[in-house]
């Protein structure tokens, strides 16, 4: 990683108080933990969210953006362990240039830039040290530092009179900024903390912040109080979090938390069986990844429900393309007949679909092309929600049985059965089967079905020791698990930290206990986090890892 940042830094070379009120949630700070700093890559979506927030939604990006990698079951954490290939930078650069050069377009410059140069055809330095410091400060999120700002000026003077035109040079400058590692990196600058040790500073917890709480950099409300101490105070940082907790921001924070705990970035890898499956497409993984997302949204942060009631609400929302799998009418009652597309809909208290694991999103994403899997619903189960590691399956394993006698086993719990005749295999189908087991209603599309090949399906069994028939017991106690809340807290603060957290540790049990006391309300949560001391108390840099 440093390595990959000394050399993208060396080709950009040129261009390149007093303590308020204690804020309501500071129960979590009771034991305040130091980590690490972190240097993170920006994940496509927030380079994307950066970029429409400083230029405008309409501005393309027009680029590749490379892998990225997960890590104890984020992408949030991966972002810490990933450096920048070559064809990487490359991918980059091109992205910067069609950036700019919509920015300082015709149809553009007038609204995006805040000057007018003395000529269009000669250098204006400042002209761009205007446009340029404003938009520096929310694209590097700091201010520009005085030499920093001299060069991205001294490049477009050069650009301009080589070209001889003023927006060449000044798109040429803007480029260089938003290829700079300096953006393409969320990187973290340490001070003293006059309670002792040492924390963020102010601009650096601002980043944190806005990352975390609207998965974009910050506005100029969040720079103006990081400029002016007041995230330096717990009645000021208090206020920025409420602010922003408020905003309707906080709903596109929130989904990319969601989708990154999900995984649902594999949505982009799914494929099923058109012969056997002819109703999924990909509208109806778009939809379907959109309903659980929708749901989830409503639920925590319109009505600020309970966490743990998503595995077993039966609202949701739905669509046609949706209606059709799910066999619900969903007719179109928009103005003049027109649909719309998306209803509210609520099941019926005795229907068998309830929560999220029942939702195509779910069953269709933790199964193969061909079929249902409840091996690997079950594993989802255990990772995803329960953060409960599941062992790899071995190097060797012998299927001769299930495949020899295919005609003996007609339903998948048959199969398995079989299977476990195997003892290298029995340990961990112990674990995850009787959950999976539990979704076979669900076909490999997300459909209901009550028998497989003529047989009647079984869906019993036990989580646990806490027995449950079928899907809608199975969210009962997934929803009353200990594991389900403390999976949670301990994701969605890896997530804020951009590091994996052990169960044991000590700012997460507190988190853990806030997160129960408080009715597993996500936003509290969320602000219990933000406002923090641990979230901000950092080691020195000079200090080597904890043993």
């Amino acid at each position: 990683m440093r390595a990959t940042l000394a050399l993208a830094a060396s080709a950009f070379a040129l261009l390149t108080s007093c303590a308020g009120d204690t804020p309501r949630t500071a129960a979590v700070d009771t034991q305040i933990v130091a980590r690490d700093i972190t240097t993170r890559r920006l994940t496509p979506e927030q380079y994307e969210n950066i970029v429409a927030d400083v230029f405008g939604p309409a501005i393309a990006l027009g680029g590749r953006f490379e892998p990225e990698v997960r890590v104890n079951g984020l992408l949030a954490v991966g972002t810490g362990t990933v450096s920048v290939t070559p064809a990487g930078m490359e991918q980059y650069d091109v992205m910067a240039r069609k950036v700019a050069a919509q920015v300082v377009d015709t149809s553009n410059r007038k609204i995006m830039i805040p000057c007018t140069p003395a000529n269009a055809k000669a250098p204006d330095d400042a002209c761009v040290a205007q446009f340029m410091g404003k938009v520096g400060r929310l694209i590097y999120r700091r201010p520009l530092a005085d030499a920093e700002l001299k060069a991205y000026v001294a490049a477009a003077r050069v650009g301009a009179e080589k070209t001889g035109d003023f927006y060449t040079g000044l798109s040429l400058s803007l480029g260089a900024m938003l290829s700079s590692p300096k953006f393409l990196f969320r990187t973290e600058q340490v001070e003293a903390n006059p309670k002792g040790g040492y924390r963020l500073d102010a601009y650096s917890k601002a980043q944190r912040l806005s990352f975390f709480l609207w998965n974009a950099g910050p506005d100029l409300q969040l720079l103006d109080a990081a400029a002016n101490g007041e995230l330096d105070t717990a009645k000021g940082l208090a206020k920025q979090v409420d602010r922003m907790l408020a905003s309707r921001r906080l709903e596109t924070g929130v989904r990319a938390f969601f989708i990154d705990n999900f995984g649902f970035d594999e949505f982009g890898l799914l494929t099923k069986d058109p012969a056997l499956f002819p109703k999924f497409s990909a509208q109806v993984a778009a939809d379907a990844q959109e309903q659980t997302l929708k749901t989830i949204v409503d639920l925590l942060l319109a009505n600020k429900g309970d966490y743990r009631d998503i595995f077993t609400t039966k609202k949701t929302f739905l669509t046609q393309e949706l209606g059709a799998i799910y066999r619900v009418p969903v007719i179109n009652d928009g103005p003049n007949g027109a649909p719309d597309t998306w209803q509210t809909f609520e099941f019926a208290a005795d229907d068998p679909r309830g929560g999220i694991l029942t939702q195509i999103a779910f069953t269709s994403l933790h199964s193969p092309p061909g079929r249902g899997s409840p091996t690997l619903r079950g594993k989802a189960l255990r990772e995803v929600i329960l953060c409960q590691k599941v062992p790899a399956p071995p190097a060797a394993v012998n299927f001769s049985v299930v495949e020899s006698n295919a005609h003996l086993y007609k339903t998948a719990r048959d199969r398995l059965n079989a299977h476990a005749t195997e003892s290298m295999c029995t340990g961990c189908h112990k674990i995850i089967d009787p959950m999976g087991l539990a979704l076979e209603n669900f076909d490999g599309a997300g459909a209901y079905r009550t028998t497989e090949n003529g047989a009647a399906l079984d869906t019993s069994g036990a989580l646990d020791g806490i027995p449950f028939k079928g899907a809608a017991e199975l969210g009962k106690v997934i929803h009353d698990h200990p594991a389900t809340a403390k999976c949670l807290v301990n994701r969605l603060s890896s997530y804020a930290l951009g590091q994996t957290l052990t169960a044991n540790d000590p700012w997460l049990k507190q988190s853990e206990t806030f997160f129960a006391q408080n009715g597993y309300r996500l936003p509290d949560l969320m602000r219990a986090i933000a406002t923090s001391e641990s979230f901000t108390r950092v080691k020195p840099i000079n200090e080597g890892p904890r043993p």
